[in-house]
Parts: C-alpha cells; sequence; structure tokens
C-alpha cells in the first residue's frame, strides 16, 4: 500500500520542478501553468471523502486497484500531452483525473493498512505509513529535476507507469481480503460535497491570483461553504449517509480533525515556500532547494517513529502536545533565521519543524481512524484526508497573499531608496513578486532606463526583501502550530477503540 500511494505523494511535488520546460515547451500561459499545479490537488480535496465511501461499499482492494489504473492511465494521457492550442486543456484535465485516481487509491490503502493490524500495533504500523509515505514528497523535486535534466519533462509523468504496475504486482501478491459493508451510495451527497469542497477550495487557490478583494474570490468560498452547510443538513437524515456525522460527536476526533487542520496549515505549504526562498534568496538551484527540505524530513521520518510508539503505549495526547509545542517552535527559530541568508545556520531549526509536523501526522489520523464508527475505516480516512487538502488550501491562500503583500512593500521601498518614483516602484515591485511566487514572468529587467538599473542594482537588497517578506509567512505556521496546541490540551487522553454502530436513523 506504501508503493500505491508513493504516486500520489511524488505528485505533489514533482510537476512545480518541471513547470518552466512545461511553459516553454507547450507555450502555456503563467496562469494555464498555475491550473496545471491545482487541479491536481483541487480534485483531490474534493473527491476523497466519495474515496473513502466506495472504498466501504465495494471493498479496499478493489478500490485501490481502480485507483490505481485510474492515476496511471491518466499520468500517461498527461505526458503524451500534444502541442497547440489542446495542450493547456488537455493537460489540466487529466492532472484533474490523476487527481480523482488519487482520492479513490489513498483512502482504500491506508483502509487495508488500518484492518490489517490490531488497535494496539495500530500506531506504529501508521506511522511507519505516513513516515515513508510522507517522506516521499521530498522525492519529486530531487526526481523532477532530474528526469526534466536528463530526459524530458514527460517523463515527470511516464515515472509513475513502473511504480503503478509493481503496486498492483504486490497488491496481487499480498491477497488482501476485500469487505464490503453494507449500504448505498448517496450520489446526491457525493455531488454536494464535491461542488462545495471543489468551490471553496478554488477560492482559496485564486485568492492568490484573484486577490481577496476580488468578487469572485467571495462567491467561491462563501458559496462553497453554504454548498456544505446543506451538505451538513441533509446528510443528518439519511439512513446510509456519504459521512456519518455521529463520529464527530466523539470528542476526541473533533480534537485529532482540529490539530490535523492547523498542521497542515505549515505541512504542505511549507514545501512551496521554503523551496522559493532558497532559490530566491539563497541562490540555490531547485535541486539543492530540494536538498534543503531534506533537513525537514529527516526531523519528519524520526518524530513518526516514534509518535506511532508513544499513540500505541501512551495515546494519542502526549504526541500531540509534543508535536504542536515542538512545531511552533522549530518553525519560529527558522523564521527567526531565514535572514541571515544560510542554508547552514537553518538545519537545525528546519528538521526541528520537521519533527513537530512527524510528532502529529501519524498519530493524529490513527487515532482518528481508531474512533470509526462500525470500523468503518475509509469513510473516516476520507474525512480526515479531506480536512488536511482543505487545510493545505486555506494554508496557501492566506500564506501566499502575506508573502505577496510583504514582498510588494519591502521591493517598494528598496526602489523607493534608490530613487525611483513611489508610482513606478509599486509597478515594479508588484511584478517582481509575482515573478519570484511563480505568478509571472522571471526574466531579470534589461535595458538601460532609470528603473532597470536601479532593479538590477537591487538584486541583492531584493534577496533579503524576499527572506524577510518570508519571515511573516512562518512566523504564520508557529502560530498555526500554536493554535493545534490549544485543541491538544482538550484530548480527552483515552485510548480509542472500534465501536458498533449506533441505530440508524429512518430514510
Amino acid at each position: 500500500m506504501m508503493f500505491a500511494v508513493a504516486m500520489t505523494f511524488i505528485d505533489q511535488t514533482i510537476v512545480s520542478i518541471a513547470a518552466p520546460d512545461i511553459v516553454r515547451e507547450l507555450g502555456l500561459s503563467s496562469s494555464g501553468m498555475q491550473w496545471v499545479v491545482n487541479a491536481y490537488l483541487l480534485a483531490l480535496a474534493a473527491f476523497f471523502a466519495l474515496g473513502g465511501r466506495l472504498a466501504d461499499l465495494y471493498g479496499p482492494r478493489r478500490v485501490v486497484v481502480i485507483g490505481t489504473l485510474v492515476f496511471v492511465v491518466a499520468s500517461v494521457l498527461c505526458g503524451c500531452v500534444p502541442s497547440g492550442d489542446y495542450a493547456q486543456p488537455w493537460l489540466i484535465t487529466f492532472r484533474a483525473v490523476q487527481g480523482l485516481g488519487a482520492a479513490l487509491l489513498f483512502p482504500a490503502a491506508l483502509a487495508v493498512v488500518v484492518a490489517v493490524f490490531p488497535v494496539e500495533r495500530r500506531g506504529r504500523a501508521l506511522a511507519l505509513f505516513f513516515g515513508i509515505s510522507g517522506a516521499l514528497t521530498a522525492v519529486g523535486p530531487l526526481l523532477g529535476g532530474w528526469l526534466t535534466s536528463a530526459w524530458t519533462w514527460r517523463a515527470v509523468f511516464w515515472v509513475n507507469v513502473p511504480v503503478a504496475i509493481v503496486a498492483l504486482i504486490l497488491t496481487a501478491l499480498a491477497h488482501i481480503a476485500d469487505r464490503p459493508r453494507p449500504g448505498t451510495l448517496d450520489v446526491p451527497g457525493a455531488v454536494l460535497v464535491a461542488a462545495g469542497m471543489g468551490l471553496s477550495v478554488l477560492g482559496f487557490q485564486q485568492a492568490w491570483s484573484w486577490g481577496w478583494s476580488s468578487w469572485a474570490t467571495w462567491l467561491c468560498v462563501v458559496g462553497g461553504l453554504a454548498i456544505l452547510y446543506v451538505f451538513v443538513r441533509y446528510e443528518r437524515g439519511r439512513r446510509h449517509p456519504l459521512i456519518d456525522l455521529r463520529v464527530f460527536r466523539d470528542k476526541a476526533f473533533r480534537v485529532d480533525a482540529a490539530v490535523l487542520f492547523f498542521a497542515m496549515l505549515a505541512f504542505v505549504p511549507v514545501f512551496f515556500f521554503s523551496s522559493v526562498y532558497a532559490q530566491v534568496s539563497l541562490s540555490a538551484s531547485p535541486n539543492q532547494a530540494a536538498l534543503f527540505l531534506l533537513y525537514f524530513f529527516v526531523g519528519f521520518a524520526l518524530a513518526s517513529q516514534w509518535g506511532g510508539r508513544i499513540l500505541d503505549k501512551k495515546g494519542a495526547r502526549p504526541a500531540l502536545k509534543a508535536g504542536t509545542i515542538l512545531g511552533a517552535v522549530g518553525f519560529a527559530l527558522w523564521a527567526g533565521e531565514l535572514t541571515n541568508l544560510s542554508m547552514h545556520d537553518q538545519w537545525p531549526y528546519v528538521a526541528l519543524a520537521g519533527a513537530g509536523i512527524g510528532f502529529i501526522l501519524a498519530p493524529a489520523s490513527t487515532d482518528a481512524v481508531n474512533r470509526a464508527i462500525g470500523a468503518s475505516y475509509g469513510e473516516v480516512t476520507g474525512i480526515t484526508q479531506t480536512v488536511r487538502n482543505y487545510a493545505a488550501s486555506v494554508g496557501m491562500a492566506v500564506f501566499g497573499t502575506l508573502l505577496s503583500r510583504a514582498m510588494t512593500e519591502n521591493v517598494t521601498d528598496t526602489l523607493r531608496a534608490r530613487g525611483v518614483a513611489p508610482a513606478v516602484a509599486d509597478e515594479v515591485a508588484r511584478g517582481i513578486t509575482d515573478s519570484v511566487s511563480g505568478h509571472g514572468d522571471s526574466t531579470p529587467p534589461t535595458g538601460t532606463g532609470q528603473v532597470a538599473e536601479a532593479t538590477r542594482d537591487a538584486m541583492s537588497a531584493i534577496q533579503m526583501d524576499f527572506a524577510q517578506a518570508n519571515q511573516w509567512v512562518f512566523y504564520g505556521m508557529a502560530v498555526a502550530l500554536a493554535v493545534g496546541f490549544l485543541f491538544a490540551v482538550r484530548h480527552p487522553g483515552d485510548r480509542a477503540t472500534p465501536r458498533d454502530p449506533a441505530p440508524a436513523p429512518p430514510e
């Protein structure tokens, strides 16, 4: 199962490294390239709950196989994208199909792992599952950079083919028993949750580009949340709901979900922000930036295993408290070192931040799954993964806005100090901000005018401006983990045991 989900983790980061080559060869717009990345994450968020429910109804092994096939076929088609006018819609469409395959695959794979381990050994097993599969996210940039330079950017999609073949062979050899649960698929519920999650996540994702003052941003966010409210009201009266909301009556489950939410505000966005910081402020290559993230995953992998053992022996509360404290301290210390512009000085704090997330991720996810009503592991996994992806989208939007605003203000002040008129300085600063954040043209300014010369002369100062702007982001991540601690201390501290379902309400 770890081999099966490896593709979904690697794909969250591998495409970003190949983005410049994709844009150059296919002639995509910068916004089009954003959609190539966002379409995958959007489909993940929209269909995770459906994937979890399908694993319950039809058996996790069958859904793992279907999800793997959907994912790998979409990967092949992404790599076969033709040049010309159809390139952009083709790539965006099949990236979304990849996300659908991953949303089917991951909850089912996790349900398999949960089902084959008894509760007293589940923490260690899932710590290994999350530790190794999570660390594979760091492999994406390294693998993407090597494949792109040694062969072609299309290989970042085709690399999933041999992985999928091995995963399918291993799944067959494992002789996994399918145990379908009785019930029916709640199609209206699936449509409502997909629409609500998709629309609100779209608003958060595009807030960076559209701006928080845009009516389109708020239409998506508020409209999506309104649909999710309708979904909750609708699910309460269903005999076989898509998501059994009774699980939220468990205080520990609510705490697990809340801690996961605040941890994921930092966990997924840190890949993007630290990678761009390394390339802009530290002048690192993409491969060097990927190596920078390995410090994070050293701490993450070690703490994941330790956290799993704590969960098995003492329950989730000690691990969640330790993780949120370590994460908050690690991100805060890391933020303070960003302006030193030295990778060597930062690595202890990078590893400490990774350890904090490692202590949280597996124990919170495992404890939540252990509290599944009637051992409905696929369904509860769908809930926790939806929370994680939703938080990641919110984190990217909020921290992206912080970075853009702080960077623009810093660069404006730098250019004005070099004699550039305020209005011109602000316009140039916005262009530079778009460029370094991946939303614009990254070509250095050319020409002999005052603005071009002042901008070129200020590039070293702009590197520091970007580092200072990133401090807002990383302090924000520390605050998110600190809020998570406030929830962690409210965990009842009991050991979870699977329970039989309560009587279902009438249809």
